[in-house]
Parts: C-alpha cells; sequence; structure tokens
C-alpha cells in the first residue's frame, strides 16, 4: 500500500502559472485554468488509498485551494531547482514513513487508479512518463532513495524521463512504469485533454474561456 500521496504545486496565481496559454488566454485566465486543474489533481489524489496526503506548495494557500480532508497536510518547498524541489518533497513525505508517490499539478485528467497501481511489494519505484519526455509522477518504495535517485536529473526537457529511469534502474532499483499520461503545458494539449475530461473543473474552465473547446 503506498503510504504517502505528495502533490507539487504553485498557487494559481496570474504570471506564475501556465504561461505557456498566454496567447490566446490572459495570464488571469491561464491561472482560472491552473486552479481548476489542481482542484482536479486533489480530487484524484485524494481518493487513492493511503495514510496520508501532502500537498508540497511553492507560496501560501488560498480560498482557491478548497476543503482539504482530514487526511492532507501541507508544507513549503525547498529551495533550488525542480530536482531539488521533488527531493525536498519525498524528504517531507518521511513523516508518513512507508511508500510514497509525488504528482504534479498538471494532469487534470489524472485518475486515481493510475496512482493506486504502484506497487511497491514488486517494485522499489515507479514512473508515470509524458508525451513531452517528462514524467508526471514518481514513486519511491522509500523516500530516502529521493536525493541519490532524482538530485541533478535536468528537468523540463526532451529527455528528462529517459535520464530519470537510467538513474533509477542504474540504482538498482527496480521500476514499475506507469500509463503515459499528458501534461498540459500548451493550449493545444489543454484542449486535447479538456475534450477527455468535459465535465471536469479543468474542461469546463477551459470551454468558458476558450472558444474553441466545445
Amino acid at each position: 500500500m503506498i503510504a504517502t500521496v505528495v502533490v507539487l504545486a504553485k498557487p494559481p496565481e496570474p504570471g506564475r502559472v501556465k504561461t505557456r496559454l498566454v496567447p490566446p488566454l490572459t495570464h488571469e485566465q491561464a491561472a482560472a485554468v491552473a486552479a481548476a486543474a489542481l482542484r482536479d489533481t486533489l480530487d484524484a489524489v485524494s481518493a487513492v488509498p493511503s495514510a496520508g496526503h501532502l500537498l508540497a506548495l511553492d507560496g501560501a494557500p488560498g480560498s482557491w485551494l478548497g476543503n482539504l480532508g482530514p487526511t492532507w497536510r501541507i508544507t513549503g518547498q525547498v529551495a533550488g531547482g525542480l530536482d531539488a524541489r521533488i527531493v525536498g518533497a519525498f524528504a517531507a513525505s518521511a513523516e508518513t514513513a512507508g511508500p510514497t508517490v509525488l504528482v504534479g499539478m498538471d494532469t487534470p485528467q489524472l485518475r486515481s487508479q493510475q496512482l493506486a497501481a504502484f506497487d511497491p511489494a514488486r517494485y522499489d519505484a515507479c514512473l508515470g512518463r509524458s508525451a513531452d519526455g517528462g514524467y508526471w509522477a514518481i514513486g519511491l518504495r522509500h523516500a530516502d532513495y529521493a536525493r541519490r535517485v532524482i538530485s541533478g536529473v535536468p528537468m523540463s526537457t526532451g529527455q528528462t524521463a529517459a535520464i530519470q529511469l537510467r538513474r533509477l534502474r542504474r540504482a538498482g532499483l527496480r521500476v514499475q512504469l506507469l500509463e503515459r499520461v499528458d501534461d498540459v503545458d500548451t493550449i493545444e494539449t489543454a484542449r486535447r485533454v479538456a475534450t477527455l475530461i468535459p465535465d471536469s473543473r479543468f474542461g469546463r474552465t477551459l470551454r468558458r474561456l476558450d472558444p474553441i473547446v466545445r
């Protein structure tokens, strides 16, 4: 069983999130889309059977967060690049000892079953790759593996997932590959994902703001 599911996120503030959706959206509209994506992600993660859920937030929580359940706690992110912030989030999860899975806020189409698929009885790690060459989720049977296998991995490149997978395997870890899921980084992927989940917060928000989405 997974002990902790971590969501790594930024507050959905204009100019800080989903900037690649501008244009055609404005920064305010992109922030609304990001808030919807984050809420959908939190709902999916809440449904994953685990001892605890952790939101690692790069900023202060606000009203956009809604009402998190009693299994949730919130922690700040450490300073540094994305690799350092992921390692820091795994370290914060160690309060709930056991297997941990981390996901970002860019996959509102995420289903809880896709994260719950991690089988730490058979695997030491899991990796969910995305179509752009990055990854949307990473899990470790022991959170203290994180510094050894994630620190220094170049993030936000077309080779990030491939490099991360090599690092995990070179460390001798048995790696379970999760389903591929698209990150919502561009307006094209946002529109494609919105058609997959039209009744989600994300789908409804993008449909309201982008006349191309029906």
